[in-house]
């Protein structure tokens, strides 16, 4: 489960910028081809943020759909999922977005 190490990373890096002051949320973007669970992201912050400034702090997640453009047909097209091939046949995709795990903002206080 890859869900505890980000949500650890995600605590740390907010923990670092808000100098121990109480957290009452974060808000993350996630990008679908990330392969995240969001519910398990949830549990797993929850779980990072005990004894902490950010505990009990809401884990608001965002997803974001995956886009991909065929170098073959030139099409831009919206990624389901990490399997990269276009409705043409080609599996020639590029990744535009989707695998993007951000931090979007954080409410103090």
């Amino acid at each position: 489960m890859h869900e505890l190490a980000i949500a650890e990373s995600v605590v740390a890096a907010v923990l670092e910028r808000t100098e121990g002051r109480r957290v009452g949320a974060v808000r993350l973007r996630v990008g679908r081809l990330t392969a995240v669970v969001p519910d398990a992201l949830t549990f797993c912050f929850e779980l990072a943020t005990a004894g902490t400034p950010l505990e009990g702090a809401v884990l608001e997640i965002t997803e974001e759909p995956g886009r991909g453009h065929c170098r073959a047909c030139d099409t831009h097209f919206e990624l389901p999922d990490a399997i990269l091939l276009c409705a043409c046949g080609s599996a020639d995709v590029e990744v535009l977005a989707g695998r993007d795990l951000t931090v979007a903002s954080v409410e103090v206080g």
